[in-house]
């Protein structure tokens, strides 16, 4: 299927591995000019040969996305894309009785500021062109609450209830904003989440990844590029009358309507 996203221009954040460098490939895969954003230029340096070897080419750009002055700026010379997808940042699983007011503090600087610091970089500049997309990929934590990551899905929440409000917002001024919720997807942030699982409850890393994929009715976790391909769909013009969406992705977890 041609998503029509030949010759657009893409920021993803989050670039240089797991869901975000997933993203990365598919958009190219579908003609795109890409630039990737991450903090680690080594981190980005082993994507580009990664994607190089699949013979796919894209620019990056080294960002601390937690300074907003520092986003302003990188968007300044990459200029508004037609599309932003956000996978940056990603709260630390605490157990509820190592949290404190600082991991507070951290989760919301790791995954709500960086997602809303790119958004607010662009979102102004697509509402005046008259087009965008953005597609915010939030995890399942903030639906249900997990005494390991409190801080984390409160993140979670407060990214959904502000990409929803933006999708509101600027909805006749064509720019559309979605989220995507993954559930249990296989990147190196599962083995930090089973981490803070296994100090919480003293039972093997092993134990705990077999209940948490029993407790899934698809039978395994997600692959990184199942969920690049529901946000590069969002993403395109043949989503063009999705806009404020949320969307599950956790192989049947949920079970709420």
């Amino acid at each position: 299927m041609d998503l029509q996203l030949s010759g657009r221009t893409a920021v993803v954040t989050g670039a240089s591995k797991g869901i975000g460098l997933a993203c990365v490939e598919a958009l190219l895969w579908e003609g795109a000019k890409v630039v990737g954003i991450s903090r680690d230029p080594g981190n980005l340096a082993a994507a580009q040969q990664e994607l190089a070897a699949k013979g796919l080419r894209f620019d990056v750009e080294a960002i601390d996305l937690t300074d907003p002055e520092a986003t302003g700026a990188a968007f300044e010379r990459i200029g508004v894309p037609d599309v932003l997808i956000n996978c940056a940042g990603a709260a630390r699983r605490t157990p509820a009785d190592e949290l404190d007011s600082k991991a507070l503090h951290a989760a919301m600087e790791a995954k709500y500021f960086t997602y809303m610091h790119a958004t607010e970089a662009v979102v102004r500049g697509m509402a005046e062109r008259g087009s965008g997309a953005i597609v915010n990929v939030v995890g399942q934590g903030g639906r249900a609450a997990n005494p390991l990551h409190i801080g984390g899905g409160a993140a979670n929440a407060a990214l959904m209830l502000a990409s929803v409000g933006y999708a509101k917002a600027y909805a006749d001024r064509g720019v559309r904003v979605n989220v995507i919720n993954p559930g249990l997807t296989r990147t190196g942030r599962v083995d930090e989440g089973l981490e803070a699982a296994v100090r919480a409850s003293g039972r093997p890393k092993e134990e705990l990844l077999t209940e948490m994929v029993a407790s899934i009715p698809i039978g395994r976790a997600a692959e990184p590029a199942e969920i690049a391909n529901v946000a590069t769909f969002l993403a395109s013009p043949l989503a063009s009358y999705v806009t404020g969406a949320i969307i599950t992705m956790d192989g049947g977890v949920t079970s709420a309507i």
